[in-house]
């Protein structure tokens, strides 16, 4: 008989899904433009021309799309509401657009299905950016006002609150990089960005609770990705610092009431100094007491040190001296390494870290599967992924991580940011002419998971080993040496 790993009784399972990539009906009751509609209509900012006008339709189809996750026995759903649906100019309550929001909450109650509400995954309403967006200070107080009105609509019903989904993405890659909306390249403006999302939701995290009923939890996600060099030695594990400082370290140390990390702020120093927008009470806000951290995983990233006159491509704007490697096989079909001992070691390092529980908010793959002839999906490498990555949870709550929850990412395909419709994370296919939905073989697989609140064991997985000299900062940094096999 095959061994079973037996998670907590009260873990926390379901699926999550995010406003833009999933609504449609971009132009209905009221709902205003949002950065992701103008970036996704901007020629040549999104692959294929696409955009989330129409998405998967979610809007229209919300009641048989809940029926999926009931049908699959999940017992919680992350969604997002839509700050320009709720907020057409950022600022003026629409309640037809609320309404939408009430009816969701209300139909998952129905089904017995726990909301779990994120107030923002990155539709900044276009309004706010034409006012200056994340490089001002007003947004975050204009935030703080949305996730009250939504709080009070809502919290009657709702009681799990997250306020901000992966500031990362929205401060580097939008006000970075310039890859996502609203498509801005300011190395210096996208850290002050970043310290505005934090502000924002520690403002709104302060505020909520203020006025929150008993049994109500907040929590933010974040994305991690943990760092792996090959060799052990000063360049590389420094190379590997700067990256996680920058990566995983600046968006959580405030957090946990540490302030930006000194290193970080050093290696950012020749851009300018971000930290005079950081004014005398921002971090006791931002330090605001959270219930649990959501902790987004897909892949790790291979660091190695670079010159200063080799011209490096990165997603992380302004740090120098760092070069990404290749990630190694096998790879989703969007090219990230699949690894689910590094997702152990994440959240080992976090436990170890952090003085709250732990939630997975997201952790899926993409592949190009299609529906077969006899009318299913046979997605083995999603199955195989899921069952590799749910042990490397068990894993580490093995090894000490209070892990509270995994929710696998994505409900259903859906559309990808600057990717289009080219990349399928859903556990249920989505035909995007048709609209027509197909459960798939790991749909299948993860509600037998959940049902029997236990997964078949596998083999011991890789994990990285910790350097040989002294990490005063608390890196995610780990060895993966060839020599290590």
């Amino acid at each position: 008989m095959t061994d079973e790993l037996v998670f907590p009784a009260d873990f926390l399972w379901g699926t999550a899904t995010a406003a833009y990539q999933i609504e449609g009906a971009a132009r209905e009751d009221g709902r205003g433009p949002s950065i992701w509609d103008t970036f996704s209509h901007t020629p040549g900012k999104v692959l294929g021309g696409h955009t989330g006008d129409m998405a998967c339709d979610h809007v229209h189809r919300f009641e048989k799309d809940v029926a999926l996750v009931a049908e699959l026995g999940l017992p919680a759903y992350r969604f997002s509401v839509a700050w320009p649906r709720v907020m057409p100019d950022g600022r003026t309550l629409n309640c037809r657009g609320l309404d939408f929001y009430d009816r969701l909450a209300d139909e998952l109650l129905t089904h017995g299905i726990k909301p779990v509400l994120t107030l923002y995954h990155w539709d900044l309403p276009q309004t706010l950016e034409d006012e200056g967006g994340w490089l001002v200070r007003d947004t975050a107080f204009r935030f703080a006002e949305y996730a009250l009105a939504v709080h009070n609509a809502l919290g009657d019903r709702v009681d799990e609150w997250t306020t901000l989904n992966e500031p990362f993405c929205a401060a580097f890659l939008g006000y970075g990089v310039g890859v996502h909306a609203p498509g801005v390249t300011d190395p210096l403006g996208s850290l002050v960005a970043g310290h505005h999302l934090l502000l924002a939701h520690g403002l709104a995290t302060l505020g909520m609770r203020a006025q929150t009923r008993p049994g109500h939890r907040f929590s933010l996600v974040q994305n991690f990705s943990p760092v792996l060099v090959d060799i052990d030695d000063d360049a590389y594990l420094d190379a590997g610092r700067k990256f996680d400082g920058l990566h995983n370290r600046f968006f959580l140390d405030p957090v946990l009431g540490k302030g930006y990390p000194a290193d970080v702020v050093a290696d950012m120093a020749h851009l300018g100094r971000f930290t005079q927008h950081v004014l005398d009470d921002d971090l006791a806000t931002i330090a605001a007491p959270i219930d649990w951290l959501g902790v987004n995983y897909y892949a790790p990233t291979r660091i190695a040190p670079s010159t200063p006159d080799t011209k490096v491509e990165h997603w992380l704007p302004g740090l120098r001296n760092v070069r990404p490697l290749p990630h190694h096989e096998p790879t989703t079909s969007f090219g990230w390494e699949q690894r689910p001992g590094s997702l152990t070691d994440l959240l080992v390092w976090l436990g170890e870290r952090c003085p709250f529980p732990l939630v997975v908010a997201e952790n899926g793959a993409s592949f190009l599967d299609e529906v077969t002839p006899d009318g299913h999906v046979h997605d083995e490498e999603r199955t195989t992924y899921f069952h590799e990555h749910i042990n490397a949870v068990h894993h580490a709550i093995t090894a000490g991580a209070d892990v509270r929850g995994y929710l696998a990412w994505a409900l259903m395909d859906n559309f990808e940011w600057s990717k289009g419709y080219s990349q399928r994370f859903g556990i249920i296919h989505v035909d995007f002419e048709t609209q027509k939905r197909v459960v798939k073989d790991s749909a299948l697989f993860y509600a037998d998971v959940v049902r029997a609140n236990a997964v078949a064991a596998l083999g011991p997985q890789r994990r990285g080993r910790r350097p040989t000299t002294a990490d005063p900062w608390g890196t995610t940094t780990l060895v993966d040496s060839r020599d290590d096999d």
